[in-house]
This record gives structure tokens, C-alpha cells and sequence, in this order.
């Protein structure tokens, strides 16, 4: 048998702290933490990462790496199974990345890396959603207005920069479950083209309502346990 080389250890350290800051909010993560979790010396993780700041720009590329051939992929899509499978790929990448979202504000306010490529980012996935909706729109499956295209697009991008902030108040304690995290991807999937609705007609109403169902999103429900 084959021996499996070793992971570097940068990339141990990337999945360590990612897996810890979704679990707990990044401010709430230490290097020492990081490290201990690791089971290296804290020397060893700086070698890599001198600062904390570093470790989150890294992650946060990371994410930015793998949502970019996701927006291109996003110019081929014309129809509503296409769109739903679009939006629950970048709900997935969102949960998957969530303490980016969590704590967006703080982020933001103190890492100028964020601040911009943030900003790019928002623009350019808003950008992806508005031809998404102007297609749908030649294609005749919505039915809007051309004024109502962008404002569409602005609420979708709400949806997915703070969908799970909104499902965290809902359930905390299973924040951190996978099997939660895919179903309430598939809840933001549902809840984002809901919005479209009122411009489809009336067998794509049923179409959105079959997807639903095959993702067996439910309603949410808080818990108090």
C-alpha cells in the first residue's frame, strides 16, 4: 500500500482555523487555540502565519478562488432548475465559509484586504445575478419590469450574505452540523427564489415547488434545547 504523503502543514493550519472560526466566530478563535488544536507550537504556526490576519486574508481568498469559476459558470444558466442549482451551490459556499458572513462588519472594520476585495466581490456576484434575471426575463420565464431587474438582484445578494446569520438566531446549537448547514442552504435556495414568484407563471410556480420539495426544505424552527 501506497503511504498518503502528509498535508503541509500551512494547508493543516488553513483547515484547522477555518473549521474553528465557523464553529465559534473568528474573534473569538486565538493563535494559541489555532495551535493547540493543531498540536504544533505556536512558533510553528506563526512560521506560516505571522498574524491572525493573514490566516483569515488566506481563507478568504481561498473562498474567493472558488466562487470565481462559479460566476462564470452563472452565464450559462437561462432557466429555473439552472438558477436553483446556481443558488444552492453559492448558499453551500457561503455556510462552508459562514465566519466570513457572521462576522462581516467586524471583519470589514479591521482587515483592509476584506474591505476591498469584499466590496469587489458583492459587485461582481451582483453583476452575475442581474444578467441571471435579465436572461430569465428574455427568455420569458419572469415576467418584470426592467426597472425591477436590479432591485431583484440587490435583494438576492442580501439573501445570501445574511441568510445564515438570520438561520443562526433560528437554531444555534446546530450551527455547526453539516447535515443542518445543506438543508439550510437548500432553505436559502428556496427562500432567494421565492422572491421571484410573483413574475413566473404558474407552472413555474409548481416547478420552484417541486424543487423545494426534493430538497425536503421545511419550515424553520428555533430550538430551545
Amino acid at each position: 500500500m501506497v503511504k498518503k504523503a502528509p498535508r503541509r502543514t500551512a494547508e493543516r493550519i488553513l483547515e484547522v482555523s477555518l473549521d474553528l472560526f465557523n464553529k465559534f466566530g473568528e474573534p473569538n478563535v486565538s493563535t494559541t487555540l489555532i495551535s493547540g488544536a493543531l498540536g504544533i507550537s505556536p512558533g510553528n504556526l506563526y512560521y506560516h502565519y505571522p498574524a491572525k490576519d493573514e490566516l483569515v486574508n488566506a481563507l478568504f481568498d481561498r473562498y474567493e478562488a472558488e466562487l470565481r469559476p462559479l460566476l462564470l459558470d452563472a452565464i450559462t444558466v437561462n432557466d429555473l432548475e439552472g438558477s436553483w442549482q446556481l443558488l444552492q451551490r453559492l448558499f453551500e459556499m457561503n455556510w462552508s465559509h459562514r465566519f466570513l458572513f457572521r462576522d462581516l462588519n467586524d471583519l470589514l472594520s479591521k482587515n483592509r484586504h476584506l474591505e476591498t476585495h469584499f466590496q469587489q466581490i458583492q459587485i461582481d456576484l451582483t453583476g452575475a445575478l442581474t444578467s441571471l434575471l435579465q436572461r430569465l426575463r428574455a427568455g420569458n420565464v419572469l415576467h418584470m419590469d426592467a426597472s425591477q431587474v436590479s432591485t431583484t438582484a440587490s435583494n438576492l445578494m442580501v439573501l445570501l450574505c445574511y441568510w445564515f446569520s438570520y438561520v443562526y438566531v433560528q437554531a444555534p446549537r446546530l450551527a455547526a452540523s453539516t447535515e443542518q448547514g445543506k438543508l439550510d442552504s437548500a432553505r436559502g435556495t428556496h427562500q432567494a427564489l421565492s422572491l421571484l414568484a410573483p413574475w413566473l407563471e404558474a407552472d413555474d410556480r409548481l416547478l420552484l415547488q417541486e424543487l423545494s420539495l426534493g430538497e425536503h426544505c421545511g419550515p424553520l424552527q428555533a430550538t430551545t434545547s
